[in-house]
């Protein structure tokens, strides 16, 4: 797997929290959906912010965010709650294809970073960035950025 390191400015997301097992979070999905389209919301990618280590947490007890990019000054219409990603170095890499093999791409993505660090459990900030959607493309052209934030020399990397 291809990893780059990338700065990024904090980003403004708008949220519908999701309980549950991962895999389970496009139904807050589409409630995003259905309230950014009903509000006419302006928004950019959509975003997925992941809050738990899946190996160390009940299924039933993940937390993660379904969300989209928005600018500042935009006002989020009720339902919707303000998330905001830090800025700061993160490990980049792409999964292609199939939502299922996420998982599976988050290993890989861990492992390469262990390797660079010498950290045997990298852990961080994690987003997934939706390039397209199954809306848009077939299962197979799907494209998804994954992000991990990496401490700074002397800093601990952490999360909400």
């Amino acid at each position: 797997m291809h990893v780059e390191i990338e700065t990024l400015p904090a980003l403004r997301l708008a949220t519908v929290r999701h309980l549950g097992p991962y895999q389970q979070i496009g139904r807050a999905f589409g409630r995003l959906d259905e309230i950014v389209t009903r509000a006419g919301l302006p928004h950019r990618e959509l975003v997925g912010v992941y809050y738990d280590d899946p190996t160390l947490t009940p299924a039933d007890q993940l937390r993660s965010d379904a969300g989209v990019l928005i600018d500042e000054g935009v006002q989020l219409p009720p339902g919707l709650d303000e998330q905001r990603v830090p800025a700061g170095r993160y490990a980049r890499a792409e999964h292609a294809g199939s939502y299922a093999g996420l998982p599976g791409s988050w290993g890989e993505l861990k492992r390469a970073l262990a390797a660079q660090t010498g950290n045997p459990n990298p852990r961080g900030y994690t987003f997934e960035l939706y390039r397209n959607t199954p809306m848009e493309v077939p299962e197979g052209e799907l494209r998804t950025l994954l992000y991990m934030s990496i401490a700074e020399a002397g800093r601990g990397a952490g999360g909400p």
